[in-house]
C-alpha cells in the first residue's frame, strides 16, 4: 500500500472523509495548520493503528556494519518497525484506509530529508478510500521486520544513537520507561 508516482497518501481508520482541510494538530509542534501526507518511502510508518507507539530505523549510506548488525541483526532485512505486545490485536484488527491525493497539492515537510508532505490549502482525494488490508502481510511483502516488545525505550534509546534513519510516532502512548536501579 504505496502511492503511485506523482500521488501522496493519508491513512486514517475513518473511511467517510470527503475533503481534508489543513487543521493544527493537538500534539503539533508547529503553529501551521496543514494536511499530512507521506510519499511511497514513508508510507510503511503508517501501517499501523493511528494511535499504536512504534519506533522505526532503516539503513541509509552513512549506516554502519556494526549499527545494522545491532539493531537490525540478522533476517537480511534493511528496516525495522517495533510496538509493544499490548498493540498486536489492534494491530490485526484495525481497519485502516489510505487516501491518495495528487502530489502537486503537497510539499515536502521536514529537513534535511522530508519525512512527510504538506498541504495548506485543503484538498480532496483522488478518489474513495482504499482499504488497506493486512497489516502485518505489508510488513511481511515489503521485507520489513517487525518487533514485537515489551516496552520501546531500550530499542528506542538504541535506534536515535545509531548511525541507521529512524522515527517514533505515537510514543507518548507506550508503556512508561522501566526505572533504572
Amino acid at each position: 500500500m504505496r502511492p503511485q508516482p506523482g500521488e501522496v497518501l493519508h491513512f486514517s481508520e475513518d473511511p467517510t472523509i470527503s475533503s481534508f482541510v489543513p487543521h493544527v494538530a493537538a500534539t503539533a509542534r508547529q503553529p501551521e495548520a496543514y494536511v499530512w501526507a507521506v510519499d511511497a518511502a514513508r508510507a510503511p510508518d503508517y501501517w499501523f493503528p493511528r494511535q499504536c507507539p512504534r519506533a522505526m530505523a532503516w539503513t541509509v549510506p552513512t549506516t554502519t556494519d556494526a549499527d545494522r548488525d545491532h539493531i537490525l541483526g540478522p533476517g537480511g532485512a534493511d528496516r525495522v518497525h517495533a510496538i509493544e505486545y499490548g498493540w498486536v490485536d489492534r494491530l490485526r484488527d484495525v481497519r485502516l484506509f489510505a487516501y491518495r491525493f495528487s502530489a502537486e497539492h503537497f510539499r515536502p515537510y521536514g529537513e534535511p530529508v522530508p519525512n512527510a508532505f504538506v498541504a495548506t490549502e485543503p484538498v480532496e482525494p483522488l478518489g474513495p478510500p482504499e482499504p488497506v488490508g493486512d497489516l502485518l502481510r505489508l510488513h511481511e511483502d515489503a521485507g520489513i521486520q517487525l518487533r514485537v516488545l515489551d516496552n520501546l525505550w531500550g530499542f528506542w534509546d538504541a535506534v536515535i544513537t545509531s548511525s541507521l534513519g529512524w522515527s517514533g510516532i505515537r510514543l507518548r502512548n507506550a508503556r512508561p520507561r522501566p526505572e533504572i536501579h
